[in-house]
């Protein structure tokens, strides 16, 4: 068994490939704040449609700058552990537009197991909100 994926000893873990492109067909992603080994994903501005599943270590700061990105008229799409029991979760997934719960247990790149933890698909995405206010002040 792969103790490190059931651990928090490394947060380097590929997306699994077949979840990653069916997203990427959907929603056309130009932008990851946080490829494999990358830093400084928080220190930028994030594309127009941009694909994330952060270090879980550090979830809740990764949480709340997708959904500040979202409030500047972009779409963020995160794969995050479901844990619906931490404030981080009822402060920022909650105003998400949409909540995916992913059936079963997700194997992370390279692991021969799965997670220890379900996951969720968060879909950040403010362009609806934020186009009937542009068009509010027009009026």
């Amino acid at each position: 068994m792969n103790r490190i994926l059931f651990s928090s000893a490394s947060d380097h873990w590929t997306t699994p490939l077949d979840l990653y492109s069916a997203l990427n067909k959907e929603f056309h992603f130009n932008d990851d704040p946080c490829p494999l080994y990358a830093k400084g994903g928080l220190e930028r501005q994030w594309g127009e449609r941009t694909f994330c599943n952060p270090p879980y270590s550090e979830i809740k700061t990764w949480i709340k700058y997708a959904y500040q990105q979202s409030l500047l008229g972009k779409i963020v799409v995160c794969l995050i552990p479901s844990r619906t029991d931490t404030k981080w979760w009822h402060e920022y997934v909650m105003k998400a537009k949409e909540i995916r719960f992913c059936k079963g247990r997700l194997k992370f790149g390279g692991s021969k197991n799965s997670a220890p933890f379900p996951s969720a698909i968060v879909i950040f995405d403010q362009t609806e909100k934020i186009e009937r206010r542009k068009t509010r002040k027009e009026q």
